[in-house]
């Protein structure tokens, strides 16, 4: 499969050579998948399909273009691309370019493809009736939720000589149980099926509900929060993104006016891109450059340590490429946040008075420079009272900033858990993280 990808790589980058293109870089997907969408308690869904699909970069006189297309016609493809060279025309040459770089030689990455995923594609009825069960091990009302599997080869073909390709496979679940006034979701992205693993999302997402199916009003104003690794996992999803270079070179940054070497955040704080950890959907072992990936940290011990770049922003910026690569601007592979010391137990203890955070969505930055954003809290949200869970709050938001955040950590989980769906976009290892003096307000839509 890798090889015939290689082919039709190595056929579009020649047909736009040809069409006057000086440089090409074609980056080819095939993903065979199944879902099984969960509703009412029970399987509803289950659907199978296969995506051919190809993203094309194409440089002429220091301008850029690019396009995405499906594979299953070459023909129509090559009609786009001589669509783009006569727009090239009139364009005008990028701030951005630089020449695509030599390609790298790299070790391939182990462990990407797991046998019992590729399995499951044919027939996941095993591990849907593993979330079944495991939801109604706690006395919910109904859940529903989905799970993904995926088999996906990759290929990139570029006119610097790169001819790499690659495979590997993950599931991508979220459950979200019901009962009485509550509910919980819990989520995972792995790159291997652990049906043990599948059950504790779903397990986790009902005892939420559980604990929260009688609810209290909480008064809003700053409290100590312990923040979920959903929760965890969806900030740091913004902040890690705010490190990359084309973020800060476009005003969208925290991080605009801190340079590498400046503290950012609680020294507690250690927190990595990680493309070469295999076990999260995000890894691999070569950028959209052909450049090889290693993983590097973002923040260390509250320290700004690396940007993330592409050839052309560490061209731009005077920097050197950190195998972030996608064909146009930087991108963050995988997030992976060290763990801390504490138990769960021992954070409650910590926190002694405030809220345990699940899950939350529509976060939204209101400054990007400043960092300050609101978000509203989804499902359970534990009151804590002594040390101790003593009930559940109704809807509130978190309103504040990401450096007031990062700063007020306090403690970190010595558990992670590796977050992946569409509020966690970039796969996400992470503890529970305990953060003092989190502003929030009342929610009632």
């Amino acid at each position: 499969m890798a090889e015939s990808l290689i082919e039709i790589g190595e056929k579009i980058k020649n047909y736009a050579l040809r069409a006057g293109f000086e440089e090409v870089a074609v980056l080819l997907y095939r993903r065979e998948s199944v879902m099984v969408k969960f509703a009412n308690g029970e399987p509803s869904v289950t659907q199978n399909w296969t995506d051919h699909a190809a993203d094309i970069y194409l440089a002429k006189g220091g301008k850029i273009l690019g396009t995405s297309a499906p594979t299953h016609s070459l023909e129509e493809i090559y009609r786009v691309i001589d669509s783009l060279h006569q727009m090239q025309e009139r364009l005008p040459p990028s701030m951005l370019y630089a020449p695509l770089p030599e390609p790298e030689k790299h070790e391939p990455l182990p462990g990407l493809v797991d046998k019992r995923i590729v399995e499951a594609i044919e027939d996941p009825a095993h591990v849907s009736e593993a979330v079944v069960e495991a939801a109604n091990r706690y006395k919910v009302d109904s859940f529903a939720g989905m799970l993904q599997l995926t088999y996906e080869v990759k290929a990139l073909v570029n006119s610097k000589g790169a001819s790499f390709s690659e495979d590997s496979t993950y599931v991508k679940t979220y459950i979200r149980s019901f009962a009485g006034e509550g509910s919980g979701q819990w989520s995972l992205g792995s790159r291997r099926l652990s049906i043990s693993d599948v059950e504790k999302v779903a397990e986790t997402a009902s005892h939420l509900a559980y604990q929260s199916r009688r609810q209290e009003d909480y008064p809003p104003g700053r409290t100590n929060v312990l923040l979920s690794p959903m929760v965890a996992g969806n900030f740091l999803n913004y902040i890690v993104e705010m490190a990359t270079a084309s973020s800060i070179m476009m005003g969208f940054s925290i991080f605009m006016n801190r340079k590498p070497g400046e503290k950012v955040s609680s020294e507690l704080l250690t927190v990595e891109d990680a493309p070469r950890l295999a076990e999260l959907p995000g890894s691999t072992s070569f950028d959209d450059e052909g450049i090889r990936t290693y993983t590097k940290p973002v923040i260390e011990k509250g320290v700004l340590r690396n940007v993330l770049h592409n050839s052309k922003t560490a061209s731009k910026l005077g920097g050197k490429t950190t195998g972030n690569a996608g064909l146009v601007f930087p991108r963050v592979w995988n997030i992976n946040v060290h763990p801390g010391d504490y138990t769960f137990e021992e954070l409650l203890a910590e926190m002694k008075e405030g809220l345990v955070v699940t899950n939350n969505w529509y976060t939204r930055l209101q400054n990007y420079i400043e960092g300050t954003f609101s978000t509203i809290l989804r499902d359970a949200i534990l009151i804590v009272r002594n040390g101790e869970i003593v009930g559940a709050a109704k809807k509130l938001r978190i309103a504040d900033s990401f450096p007031r955040i990062l700063e007020n950590i306090v403690a970190l989980g010595k558990e992670t858990y590796d977050m992946y769906w569409w509020e966690v976009e970039t796969p996400t290892r992470t503890p529970y993280i305990l953060v003092k003096d989190v502003g929030t307000s009342s929610h009632t839509a």
